[in-house]
């Protein structure tokens, strides 16, 4: 189901003293039209039946709205207009259908101009949001090629059985990838040794996935990592981020499905952050896995909020 924006979350603090520069996202968002201009696109996807599917503790279907309480207050940085997309709801532990409406609506931001920004919901968005960015690179980049970049702690690329969950979409765009003749591209950073199973690593190996560890993401080894990024990314013509948040540290993240028992500090994630989005080639990215039922004080729907603004500042255009 497609949820209209609801405008009353996007309200804070306002400096009128300090006139535009003294501007915050609440501000400056307004609901998107069929003839907005080109701008970031904050779209829900409210869903936590893969999480449930997946065994895992469930309430990210709250995320999507407790996330833009917590953007509202956020400097508005950025020059591009900002907008409101609404919400994609899953209705009677129907998660396909959901899935499928999401991708649509991405799809059509796309084909709009706009750079989305999708607030999950479990991880089970990655496979929408690939729906949306494949159907849109076919109708008008069919020649081009697609990297997907996941920081996260899991692989998520359970086999699924029967459904689909949020432990499984990765599997799910490579079945995709080989129905259509396209290429798998996919690269995992931060990936926890405790968190997944040898038969995770193989499946990641026979579909040529590249992995880099939690434990190899050091102050000390940053530039490697860095560069790793790099070259992968000079390897495709687009790239879909997507951030799956139990990739920190669980003091930083509680509030997810799955904590991290290390974790990538926010100290080392956000130069990575800026490598992604600094090639200029993200056309699309996601954040999943927030679960407000598990926060403390707020204290991890401040740091999504953090990333998302990261995000907003260093999008393509």
């Amino acid at each position: 189901m497609l949820q209209l924006a609801d405008m009353n979350l996007w309200s804070g603090r306002t400096d009128s003293e300090d006139g535009k520069a003294g501007e915050r996202w609440h501000q400056r968002i307004t609901p998107l039209q069929l003839d907005s201009p080109p701008g970031l696109a904050i779209l829900g996807f409210a869903s936590d039946e893969g999480v449930r599917r997946n065994k895992g503790r469930i309430g990210a279907a709250k995320g999507p709205r407790i996330l833009r309480l917590a953007m509202a207050n956020l400097p508005a940085t950025f020059d591009a207009p900002l907008y409101d997309a609404g919400n994609v709801k899953v209705e009677k532990e129907d998660l396909e259908s959901a899935q499928a409406l999401l991708g649509a609506r991405i799809t059509e931001l796309l084909d709009g101009g706009h750079f989305p920004l999708v607030l999950g919901g479990g991880h089970e968005i990655a496979y929408g949001s690939y729906q949306g960015i494949a159907r849109w690179m076919r109708e008008l980049h069919r020649d081009k090629t697609l990297g997907v970049i996941n920081f996260d702690a899991h692989l998520d690329l359970r086999v699924p059985s029967p459904q689909g969950s949020s432990g499984t979409p990765f599997y799910q765009i490579s079945e995709q990838c080989e129905i259509n003749g396209r290429p798998f591209h996919y690269l995992c950073i931060g990936a926890a040794d405790n968190a997944n199973t040898p038969a995770l690593y193989n499946r990641a190996d026979e579909l040529g996935a590249r992995v880099i560890r939690d434990r190899e993401i050091t102050a000390w080894n940053l530039e490697v990592v860095k560069q790793q990024i790099r070259d992968y990314i000079d390897g495709v013509d687009f790239v879909y981020l997507t951030v799956c948040l139990d990739v920190f540290p669980a003091a930083v993240m509680p509030a997810v499905s799955a904590p991290a028992g290390r974790g990538v500090p926010l100290e080392l994630f956000e130069p990575l952050l800026d490598t992604v989005l600094e090639s200029g080639k993200v056309c699309l990215a996601d954040m999943a896995e927030f679960n407000p039922y598990f926060d403390i004080e707020d204290h991890a729907a401040r740091t999504a909020a953090r990333v998302g603004f990261q995000i907003a500042n260093g999008m393509k255009g």
